[in-house]
């Protein structure tokens, strides 16, 4: 498309020339993709040679934003995913050339700083990656492991006698405490190892098929076998077949699954610093909402896989999983001032909480807010180091951050102990904020960017893998940039300017997308399994007068719900859905609508953006008449009640809405989607990837909430015409989720990658030294430099 874009150049100056002076017109200094868009239609407006499908059109519909003065035109154009091209316009000359992202940088930076300079910090991480191998292709975005097997087999084709010594010298490290696994000293070249794998799977092939490892261990300890290889006769022979398969010819398939099957995992360390983290009563209290569901999920299912693992590998150990987040001494009513606590369904699950303190080494007893947590994340970080190692009386074998805070703590973490290092985002900031890096400063004293952003740097180039929830999450799609893209180039004016932030095509990222909790989040139809002892409760919550942390009632109970449930900040939009509803006259004589989120009361929010959609809440209840038509519960739902009211509110044939104007992952589409109630999501991130538009539910644009009424009518129209057809939504709903989204299958999937990354780690010395010291002067220099700016409590 460049070509194309270039040529035209050539062979128009005066049109391009006549575009380019329509933007300086508008006196603007930046210019998002959406207006160069629109300008650029109001442009070719009365113009014939000027059409949609021609090369400019093209160009500027691809275009992602715009820096212009009134001699230069800077744009950045992204031809398709994580693809970006850098042009400069030149008004004196009328040229057109590429430039480089510094200078595109440079230049915004001078539109926006009070004394620009050149002298400014430039983060790089490209010069450390030359030598690593880089995939090239969109499609392969978020399959690193399966690139780097690939990467490996061939290298190990082309090196046969170098790749069977990194597998042997692997398999001889692999041990818990002072018991040794897989193979002992007899074994100590390949070709011993060979003949020894020859020699056991003739013996056991002799064997009776009911035995174990226990009948054969003396045995195979003499050929030089430790346990780890299984449990039951044809599991010890398909694992050393495997190998043997591999040491005669290298396969990425064979190889995921040989070293799946190797016992390498035990412990697991989960940061999550911010918020309230605890198992009953938090949902709902500031910083706190999804992401704790998804950890108390998570290690569920973790649990339970890794116990099925060792159990399978012949081994006779408890695994164990520590959480790791803060201790907060004034907890409300919550148990977030206990200093350990159990995780209910679990044998050994433990939520470990470490105090943040002050420089005086005192305890800060209250809430603090996600982003003014920084100052104090160091020495949680140290002593969450001393708990965790107390705890477990070794190393973990895996430390995974969550969010911002949770990943620089993993990375300190991590980097210490010398183990594994796992970052899930949940959210990136960066996205959610208009201009968030280049008005940082504007920000700072609410936000601290400067921190939230040179920490997420630091934790996505240190981290060994990276699992993100969707594609859309990495790459976004070809009219939406994804979040950890958005980190490849960008400025903070004044503080650092980052050249290569992040690199979208390398192998260290994965989708492992998260489900519901089965249990929990199942279909409607399922009657038997049913929380039947929840249904006078959900109709009180629903139908009841207006009470405590209530407002509004629905006077026709027999109409469609219209359900949303978030927390009430302003990126969620609840707010904005509300006033959808009211605005339209058919959609509030068609249903109810019901929102659940924050609380009702401004004074009992201790967080500013939640106030201020409390206050606009209270407004539109007030000003569209809403009560009488729409319910607002300000009130916290256990996981039970929760999901008993997904399937009370699909049994009234209502709908779930996810407004929000951005969504990284959306548990709540799944949720929702798990109990068979249609869903309607927003298409910016996460459920974009999840419905599958028109066949498990619909995608909407939160920026045109008159066209989501309207669909919203539309759809229950025809779903009082034709029942099948909602019917047919839920039936797709709940075979999507299924499909795709389950904690079994994430479960596996994250235990595979930590054993596949923990071998390129040992193997391709990933934990490169170069990248490790850049990133701790920037740690030292940078971020902590920043931290220090924060007034502490």
């Amino acid at each position: 498309m460049h070509v194309q874009f270039e040529s035209y150049a050539k062979r128009y100056p005066e049109t391009l020339y006549e575009l380019f002076d329509h933007y300086r017109a508008t006196g603007k200094n930046l210019l998002l993709g959406s207006e160069l868009w629109d300008g650029y239609q109001a442009f070719a407006a009365g113009r014939q040679t000027q059409t949609e499908d021609s090369p400019l059109a093209d160009a500027i519909r691809k275009s992602q934003e715009a820096s212009l003065s009134d001699t230069d035109f800077y744009v950045i154009i992204r031809p398709g995913v994580a693809r970006w091209i850098y042009y400069h316009y030149s008004f004196d000359s009328k040229t057109l050339s590429t430039v480089s992202a510094a200078e595109f940088l440079a230049f915004k930076e001078s539109l926006i700083s009070e004394s620009p300079s050149d002298r400014i910090l430039e983060i790089d991480f490209a010069p450390f990656e030359r030598d690593f191998p880089k995939m090239n292709q969109t499609r392969s975005i978020g399959n690193g492991v399966e690139f780097l097997n690939r990467h490996f087999s061939s290298r190990l084709t082309r090196d046969l006698a170098r790749g069977e010594e990194l597998l042997l010298s692997f398999l001889s490290v692999h041990g818990y405490d002072s018991q040794p696994f897989m193979i002992n000293s007899t074994i100590s070249t390949v070709k011993e190892l060979r003949r020894a794998l020859v020699k056991g799977m003739d013996y056991l092939e002799s064997q009776s098929a009911d035995q174990q490892w226990s009948d054969f261990e003396n045995t195979l300890r003499l050929m030089g076998f430790e346990p780890g290889w299984g449990r039951s006769r044809d599991g010890i022979i398909k694992t050393m077949s495997l190998l043997a398969d591999l040491l005669e010819a290298p396969d990425h398939q064979v190889l995921e699954t040989f070293l799946a099957r190797i016992p390498m995992i035990f412990n697991i360390a989960i940061l999550s610093p911010h918020g309230y983290f605890g198992q009953a009563g938090v949902l709902g209290l500031p910083d706190t909402g999804g992401q704790v569901v998804y950890i108390l999920d998570q290690v569920k299912a973790l649990e339970k896989e890794m116990k099925k693992r060792l159990f399978n590998q012949g081994l006779e150990i408890q695994p164990r999983i520590l959480i790791i987040t803060r201790l907060i001494p004034e907890a409300n009513d919550t148990t977030c001032n206990q200093p350990e606590e159990p995780v209910e369904g679990t044998e050994g699950v433990t939520i470990i909480r470490v105090p943040f303190r002050r420089k005086d080494g005192s305890v800060i007893n209250h809430w603090i807010s996600r982003f003014e947590v920084w100052p104090y994340l160091e020495h949680f970080s140290i002593e969450a180091e001393q708990a965790i190692v107390e705890r477990l009386g070794r190393q973990p074998d895996l430390v995974i951050g969550n969010y911002s805070d949770g990943n620089l703590a993993a990375y300190l973490i991590a980097q210490s102990l010398g183990v594994t290092q796992c970052t899930i985002a949940h959210a990136l900031e960066k996205t959610k904020y208009l201009y968030s890096a280049l008005y940082w400063k504007d920000m700072e004293q609410q936000y601290h960017f400067s921190c939230q952003f040179t920490a997420d740097l630091i934790a996505m180039n240190s981290s060994d893998f990276i699992i993100s929830s969707t594609y859309q999450e990495i790459a976004g799609s070809d009219d939406v940039v994804g979040q950890y893209e958005s980190y490849g180039s960008f400025t903070m004016p004044d503080l650092q300017r980052v050249i290569q932030g992040v690199d979208v095509f390398d192998p260290k990222f994965n989708i492992v997308s998260p489900g519901a909790d089965a249990d929990i989040y199942f279909p409607f139809t399922d009657q038997a399994r049913r929380f039947v002892d929840r249904h006078d409760q959900i109709r009180t919550l629903l139908f009841g007068e207006a009470g405590e942390n209530y407002r509004g009632t629905m006077q026709d109970p027999n109409k469609p719900i219209i359900f949303s449930m978030a927390r009430l900040d302003h990126i969620k939009n609840l707010t904005g859905l509300a006033r959808w509803f009211g605005e339209h006259e058919t959609l509030r004589k068609q249903a109810n609508l019901l929102i659940v989120g924050g609380s009702i009361f401004e004074e009992h929010s201790g967080d500013n953006e939640e106030r201020q959609q409390i206050r606009l809440m209270h407004e539109l209840f007030e000003g569209l008449e809403l009560d009488g038509h729409a319910r607002w519960l300000g009130t916290r739902l256990d996981k039970e009640t929760s999901g008993e009211l997904y399937r009370f509110i699909a049994d009234k044939k209502g709908v779930f809405v996810q407004p929000a104007f951005f969504e990284a992952f959306g548990l709540t589409v799944i949720e929702a989607m798990s109990c068979g109630l249609p869903t309607f999501a927003t298409r910016y991130g996460g459920p974009l990837e999840i419905i599958k538009n028109g066949v498990s539910g619909f995608h909407i644009d939160p920026n045109h909430g008159d066209r989501v009424a309207a669909g919203l009518s539309s759809f229950l129209q025809r779903c009082s015409s034709d029942p099948d057809y909602w019917q047919q939504l839920s039936d797709g709903a709940i075979a999507r989720v299924e499909e795709r989204y389950t904690w079994r299958r994430y479960a596996k999937r994250l235990l595979s990658l930590t054993c596949i990354y923990g071998f390129w780690k040992f193997s391709t010395k990933l934990e490169r030294q170069e990248t490790r010291r850049y990133m701790e002067m920037l740690y030292q220099l940078q971020f902590k430099h920043r931290a220090a700016t924060i007034e502490q409590y």
